[in-house]
């Protein structure tokens, strides 16, 4: 294993909650174009406004409206959330998505975590999250939300094989690329969103993004950063199309060095706890620059 273990640990604090830099982008959310049905806008504003304030703060590096627009997320459909939290994305989905709709969490197998070394997960509570997950679910749903299910990468069941209309990855692709080498992680994970997905079914992707003229050994993942040519590559390789992108979660004031991660950066500000002009430094640069990329399984 590589000896990244404390880069590990705040990986997965973060858990719960490929770069040149885009020309002529000043990091602010431009909305893409409208793909929404008649209503839906109108819904997932009144979403959007229904969260708590703390919640709220985090739009405008977050983006949520945009994100749902441009990976064409409707009420009514099967939406996979990997990584899923109370708000990102599956409680806005939950509500959203209303009682037509499902949300499928979809965690990381538990074979995956013990990867994570000293910090991984306790096995017990991996080997029950599904039924754990479900139970928590079930403590935050209105109702008028959509159903929930939960399943684990490296064994999805055969009931939502082929269901999916959207497979949401984000902010989590760097965990796959990073236990490529130590299991072929990312590409199970490519071949489970295939399992999940519907003919046509779409892929979105938000993620860290690193400068292209970085190594890609320092981009593999394990700093939190992924060039988006890899990613891309990645995902054409396992037989997706490539549909679309859009720059409004770029920032171009993180140009982070060979010395740098991306949990530096707010809201983690791992380096800065304790020097208030680093803190002060982190904030002003923001929350990291991230690719949004669409791609589709083919029909």
């Amino acid at each position: 294993m590589k000896s990244y273990l404390v880069l590990s640990l705040i990986a997965l604090t973060l858990i719960a909650c490929s770069r040149q830099s885009p020309p002529a982008s000043t990091g602010e959310a431009t909305a893409p174009q409208a793909s929404l049905a008649p209503g839906a806008g109108a819904k997932l504003d009144a979403v959007l406004a229904a969260q708590t304030d703390e919640v709220k703060a985090r739009y405008p590096a977050r983006h949520p409206k945009e994100t749902i627009e441009f990976f064409g997320i409707q009420p009514g459909m099967v939406v996979v959330d990997t990584l899923p939290d109370r708000v990102w994305y599956t409680g806005l989905l939950l509500d959203y998505l209303g009682p037509q709709g499902k949300v499928i969490a979809a965690d990381y197998s538990p074979q995956m975590y013990a990867l994570f070394g000293n910090y991984a997960p306790d096995p017990k509570e991996k080997a029950n999250w599904t039924t754990d997950f479900l139970a928590q679910a079930a403590t935050w749903r209105g109702d008028d939300d959509a159903q929930i299910a939960a399943v684990q990468y490296g064994a999805i069941p055969e009931e939502v094989t082929g269901t999916a209309d959207v497979v949401l990855v984000v902010r989590a692709f760097h965990h796959f690329a990073r236990m490529e080498d130590e299991g072929q992680y990312m590409t199970k994970a490519l071949d489970d969103i295939k399992k999940l997905l519907k003919p046509g079914g779409i892929v979105g992707v938000e993620q860290h993004r690193a400068p292209e003229t970085n190594s890609d050994a320092w981009a593999s993942g394990d700093n939190g950063y992924v060039k988006q040519s890899a990613v891309i590559a990645a995902f054409e390789k396992a037989g997706f199309e490539l549909v679309d992108k859009t720059e409004f979660n770029a920032n171009p004031k993180d140009q982070p060095t060979e010395k740098d991660f991306v949990w530096r950066l707010p809201p983690s500000l791992a380096t800065s706890a304790k020097d208030e002009a680093l803190k002060a430094k982190m904030l002003e640069i923001g929350e990291s620059d991230r690719m949004m990329l669409k791609f589709r399984k083919p029909a």
